[in-house]
């Protein structure tokens, strides 16, 4: 009895202990970042041209401020203003005087990332010749930049 016991419980335990096969999957994760430029403020440029005082005047300058993705070539471009003359860039009274300005800033960079914004250096200036013998009032241009990564 004791032996049919003994087979018995070898019988049940090799039955319980069936044999399961399993697998494995692998999944893949992947993302692209976008290379981003995008400007967080606007600029402005202003000028106080004294005819009595004379000599090149420099312009007081806002510079914009931009982000690019990090590592991101970028570079600015810009219409040359809405007077231009060719490629000279002109600020316009409300009648039709014009005064020739100079406006330059550094065009190509590398980003830094959103939490690391870039300030333009823009420098801008009148040539005494331009202005001297300009009409009193107020004269104004408008330029348009473009960033692009």
């Amino acid at each position: 009895m004791k032996k049919l016991l003994i087979a018995n419980l070898c019988v049940a335990g090799l039955l319980s202990s069936a044999a399961w096969a399993g697998d494995t999957a692998t999944v893949t994760v992947s993302a692209t970042v976008v290379g981003t430029c995008q400007f967080n403020s606007n600029g402005t440029v202003g000028f106080t041209l004294d005819p009595s005082v004379g000599g090149k005047v420099t312009g007081t300058v806002s510079n914009p401020e931009f982000w690019c993705t990090k590592n991101a070539s970028w570079t600015i471009s810009d219409d040359l203003g809405l007077n231009a003359a060719g490629t000279q860039r002109n600020m316009k009274n409300a009648g039709t005087d014009l005064i020739p300005y100079s406006f330059s800033y550094i065009a190509t960079g590398t980003g830094q990332g959103k939490t690391t914004p870039i300030t333009m250096d823009i420098a801008a200036s009148v040539d005494e010749v331009d202005y001297i013998n300009a009409p009193a009032g107020s004269y104004s241009d408008t330029v348009t930049l473009t960033i692009t990564p």
